[in-house]
């Protein structure tokens, strides 16, 4: 069965990973997406190695692995927007395309004819989705923004990393760039949206996905602790301003995740670890009284841990129903039967590299299930098609296109 958005295509100008992230989702979905690159050298993250992807032989390509995260499902086309030729072509195939995505800087698309008030007369039926740092309006729009300091600025680090004064105290970014791949996501849904809103109306419209907008967003209940006490939450390391006991704890051999989100869990693990007196005392009866005495009960529990292994905590959390599990390296994730069995590390035939891992969509559909089976592009790798399939140039007019460099 084709993927649910099969029937839409999508024109993607815009790099790295906010932009991507949301084309690679759209892709995932059953999109055609067609993503525009730079003569030469593509999207920026293609250089953001090493590592680089492999070819047959194990020798480096050109290709970073970064590139490959963000790019699956897509057809590359080289066109330099920089020339009045490039900028028509983008035009022609905006003029047949139900979306566009794009994280230029604020106004920068518009000096080229290729904004959302430029593109709308040719094709009023486009969805057009701008990805900025901070959007398209307040005195910030015009800054260029990247994920670490919007981390900084929008509050995740402030909440992030071991309180200050603690080993290894002071603001941590999380691993990997979440306000990128937020704003993707929120990008990905807001383009679906539009997409529904045409089919009712016949119309498109702007999008405006700002970087700081939503990792601000992402804070979820850290605002509304906030909002409620006036207080700005810090950073804890591992807890949890909410839930106790929700943290890891030594054991005698590592670590183990306890995640006791209510409680009747407290109670069944206190059960299960020995522990019963725990339950039944005043102290630590209810959550809120646990979060109120979460450094007593945590020394408590802590003595309970060590006593046994990380393995053995597994199992007898397991079999009494405890939320729990190991603190995994990203090896031992993909060695996770759960992992396994759900499929989740795929492989499509790359034409370089051949069999290239990747991870699947976590988007399951029971009637149009997503299929993985196209690898990021090479750059320019769809150039002759697009132009001869989807815009009817022919063979010389490609040629000339190239000699001239507009592709």
């Amino acid at each position: 069965m084709p993927g649910p958005l099969s029937h839409i295509r999508v024109l993607d100008l815009s790099r790295v990973l906010a932009g991507p992230w949301a084309g690679q989702n759209l892709a995932d979905l059953g999109a055609e997406v067609i993503k525009v690159e730079r003569p030469g050298a593509g999207d920026d993250s293609r250089a953001y190695g090493p590592p680089w992807i492999k070819d047959r032989d194990g020798r480096d390509t050109s290709d970073s692995a970064y590139f490959t995260s963000a790019n699956r499902g897509k057809k590359s086309i080289t066109v330099d927007l920089s020339k009045p030729q490039g900028q028509a072509i983008v035009r022609e195939l905006a003029r047949v395309c139900d979306a566009l995505i794009e994280n230029y800087k604020f106004g920068d698309l518009g000096r080229y004819g290729l904004g959302y008030e430029d593109l709308r007369p040719l094709n009023p039926r486009l969805v057009y989705c701008s990805v900025t740092g901070f959007g398209q309006t307040g005195p910030y729009r015009d800054r260029p923004g990247y994920d670490f300091m919007i981390q900084g600025m929008g509050g995740m680090m402030s909440v992030t990393g071991e309180p200050d004064g603690a080993p290894g105290g002071g603001p941590q970014r999380a691993g990997v760039p979440v306000a990128d791949i937020i704003t993707g996501m929120y990008a990905s849904i807001a383009i679906c949206a539009a997409l529904a809103h045409r089919a009712e109306t016949g119309a498109g419209q702007h999008l405006d996905l700002a970087l700081l907008d939503s990792q601000i967003a992402m804070l979820a209940y850290q605002n509304t602790n906030y909002f409620s006490t006036g207080t700005p939450p810090r950073r804890i390391g591992n807890l949890h301003p909410n839930i106790v006991p929700y943290q890891p704890f030594r054991t005698s051999d590592g670590e183990v995740i306890l995640a006791c989100g209510n409680d009747n869990l407290y109670r069944k693990f206190c059960e299960a670890a020995g522990c019963a007196e725990l339950a039944r005392d005043p102290r630590f009866a209810t959550n809120g009284q646990r979060v109120g005495n979460r450094a007593e009960l945590t020394r408590l529990l802590q003595a309970v841990f060590v006593e046994r292994s990380t393995s053995e905590w597994i199992e007898l959390l397991e079999a009494a129903g405890v939320p729990n599990g190991p603190i995994n390296d990203i090896a031992q994730v993909f060695e996770e039967p759960q992992v396994k069995a759900r499929g989740i590390r795929i492989e499509a035939e790359h034409p370089v590299a051949g069999p290239l891992a990747m991870v699947a969509s976590p988007m399951r559909f029971s009637a149009t299930p997503l299929e993985h089976k196209v690898p990021p592009p090479l750059l320019g790798q769809h150039t002759d098609e697009i132009l001869r399939a989807l815009l009817g140039k022919s063979d010389g007019e490609i040629r000339r296109l190239r000699a001239d460099r507009i592709v």
